[in-house]
């Protein structure tokens, strides 16, 4: 079982960064769902910014969520977000 969000603070460029209840932090990119069903809502600017932790996940208003086991298994450690983006920058 994955750890559930304590906390989350939305980003720059519609990325969330993730704080578990076992203590890591972790980056998550909203920008694959933002063209999928309820998901498109979270492109108006102020609705992403209003995401809040509810039951261990994340929620925004019009009750828009996702789990806390896809947003585990899909976002990244800081460390190798961070080194994922300093690669980008060095090929670019």
């Amino acid at each position: 079982m994955n750890p559930y969000i304590a906390s989350a603070q939305p980003l720059a460029n519609y990325i969330l960064l993730l704080t578990f209840t076992n203590g890591e932090q972790r980056v998550f990119d909203t920008k694959p769902y933002l063209n999928m069903g309820v998901f498109k809502r979270l492109q108006d600017r102020s609705t992403f910014l209003g995401v809040r932790v509810v039951a261990g996940s994340v929620e925004w208003p019009g009750e828009i969520d996702l789990s806390y086991d896809t947003l585990y298994l899909e976002s990244q450690p800081v460390d190798a977000a961070k080194a994922a983006s300093k690669n980008k920058r060095e090929v670019a």
